[in-house]
């Protein structure tokens, strides 16, 4: 009956940016749309901004039969950051009668603000998301309310002057191959990248130097992962993801080689999600992993953690004597 009544609905918000998202404090205009086919009575029309997280994973209990789905454990966290409404129509407050909308196109303009705080970014996981909706409700006298909902996009600024998302990051991991009473030359990988902080699509550099001291090739990798972590409330269970964003491969690297050099350019993608380190039930990392590999000696692997933002950020310029 409502979809016979009501056509064409549309929640319409102006962008604030090219990349149309919004940010802690800023402010959402724009208007509701719909179409009318016959004289409707309209209790409210009310327009609620919420942001929230939600975590939710099982585990256990794999396969068919009744005793293993009840040994099934579930476990889920929920946060609510705000919960705002505004009423576009209510009916009269003197009479109670609601109000009488005709047929046709109806256009109500609205204007709501984000709250000030230190709220995470957008993000949808394996196992959770934060999410960030402009709900519109539609009550009727003697009918259930109808929900209209779009989602916004939410970014955390952050302070892009720090220190130390400027600074370059580096790291260092060697071994050494026995056999009896003979030890192969030092297998050792180095790995560096020029600054901290990176936005999504941005190139990163990675600069490799290694020596590969054994009789067998090696091969060097640098991978971009990105690690989802969800909580429970009480951080007693967790669940972590690992997802390979991107990665790439160098020719094998000949034995008993010494003193390579060699530049990785890795390309973050695009679409990559902002890190989230402000939110107590979900956390999202990202971590450079150079690794350098054979059958002859177990993976030799470096960790960069980065983050991602919102903002470029220009690498620190090298201290001249």
């Amino acid at each position: 009956m409502f979809q016979q009544t009501f056509k064409n609905f549309n929640i319409n918000y102006n962008s604030l940016n090219e990349n149309n998202t919004f940010s802690s404090g800023d402010q959402i205009t724009g208007h509701i749309s719909f179409d009318l086919t016959k004289q409707t009575k309209i209790t409210s029309i009310a327009m609620t901004l919420t942001g929230k997280a939600s975590v939710h994973w099982s585990s256990g209990g794999h396969g068919g039969g009744r005793r293993r789905r009840s040994r099934r454990r579930h476990f889920s966290a929920k946060l609510e950051f705000f919960n705002l409404r505004n009423v576009l129509i209510q009916e009269q407050s003197v009479t109670g009668r609601a109000a009488m909308l005709q047929p046709g196109t109806h256009v109500y303009p609205f204007m709501c603000q984000l709250p000030q705080g230190n709220f995470p970014s957008t993000f949808h996981g394996v196992h959770g998301k934060i999410e960030y909706t402009l709900t519109v409700g539609i009550s009727r006298p003697w009918h259930l309310s109808k929900d209209f909902v779009t989602e916004l996009t939410f970014v955390k600024h952050i302070d892009t002057n720090q220190p130390d998302l400027r600074a370059p990051l580096s790291g260092t991991n060697q071994t050494t191959l026995c056999c009896l009473w003979c030890a192969s030359q030092p297998i050792t990988v180095t790995a560096s990248v020029e600054k901290k902080a990176f936005v999504p699509g941005e190139i990163v550099k990675v600069i490799c130097e290694f020596s590969n001291g054994s009789s067998q090739t090696a091969t060097l990798k640098v991978r971009l992962q990105q690690k989802q972590a969800f909580y429970t409330h009480n951080k007693v269970n967790r669940r972590v993801v690992m997802k390979n964003l991107a990665s790439v491969s160098r020719q094998p690297i000949s034995a008993h080689a010494s003193d390579v050099h060699t530049e990785i350019m890795l390309t973050i993608p695009p679409t990559a999600s902002h890190t989230i380190s402000n939110c107590s039930i979900l956390v999202v990392d990202y971590l450079i992993e150079v690794t350098l590999s054979s059958c002859a000696f177990p993976d030799l692997t470096v960790l960069c953690p980065i983050i991602l933002c919102d903002t470029p950020v220009h690498s620190q310029p090298p201290a001249y004597l």
